[in-house]
């Protein structure tokens, strides 16, 4: 079963939903969810916010960040997953940004990226997990890697999630 079966098999288990925010991943997470029979039942849809400006116009990112640190920022990636999450109506909010190359960007070299995921239980100014990654290879091979990634992120959060929920409810027995 590939990360995306698994992802789409555990929300539609708990009746929750899921929204996506892509920048360099430009639509592949999307794709890669939407590729899953039935993943209607689960998957609300994505924000594909290419251009900067458009990260704070649809997702609601700071402008003031985005000013100070540009797009490739673990901050950035946090606000786009929130923002996903609550533009799109969902119980989770993913996203992916970074820099696929040729070229570095904001000062950053090709294969940085950030993936973020902030659900439910999320609470605070930092509201959920973001996960730096060093990718190499060429620029397909960086967003592909970046898709699997920020699933991969998306499960390890669900499975956390839910040994947190099992210790809630046996734990007062």
């Amino acid at each position: 079963m590939t990360e995306a079966a698994r992802v789409l098999a555990l929300l539609a288990e708990r009746g929750h939903t899921l929204a996506a925010a892509e920048s360099l991943t430009g639509g592949l997470v999307a794709a890669e969810l939407t590729g899953v029979p039935g993943a209607s039942v689960s998957f609300r849809g994505a924000v594909t916010a290419y251009a900067t400006d458009l990260k704070q116009e649809l997702l609601g990112v700071d402008a003031g960040l985005l000013a100070e640190c540009g797009a490739v920022d673990p901050e950035v990636a946090l606000q786009m997953a929130a923002g996903a999450r609550a533009r799109l109506g969902a119980d989770w909010g993913i996203s992916t940004t970074g820099v696929a190359g040729p070229d570095p960007q904001d000062g950053q070299p090709v294969g940085t990226v950030y993936v973020a995921v902030a659900g439910p239980a999320a609470t605070g100014a930092r509201a959920g997990k973001v996960v730096s990654l060093r990718l190499n290879g060429d620029r397909a091979d960086i967003r592909r890697e970046s898709v699997r990634s920020v699933l991969e992120l998306l499960l390890e959060e669900l499975s956390g999630n839910a040994r947190a929920q099992d210790t809630e409810h046996n734990g007062g027995d």
